[in-house]
């Protein structure tokens, strides 16, 4: 399953609560761009039916099937751009 980085669930929280999606039930998500062929971020006010929920410290993530599928063994952090926007990354999972 994706790991969030305690920074990524910082953003993503701050993310949610400047925006108009309700902070209890909002998040990211995550879902596979069929067009793009690349992942998409937007804010959803609930979790699509079949989507994957990670929770991390009160940081909602939902993942669509291709991108929980993409996703599963992957970790999201999070910094700052020179111009102090929020940017994230996916990379591998550290093993065990």
């Amino acid at each position: 399953m994706l790991t969030i980085t305690p920074d990524a669930a910082t953003a993503v929280r701050a993310i949610v609560e400047a925006s108009e999606v309700p902070t209890e039930a909002g998040g990211l998500r995550i879902a596979k761009d069929a067009e793009q062929q690349a992942l998409a971020l937007s804010l959803a006010a609930v979790p699509a039916e079949d989507d994957t929920v990670v929770d991390a410290a009160g940081a909602r993530v939902f993942l669509d099937q291709q991108a929980a599928q993409l996703l599963d063994d992957k970790v999201l952090a999070a910094g700052s751009d020179e111009q102090g926007r929020v940017q994230f990354g996916i990379g591998e999972a550290p093993t065990a």
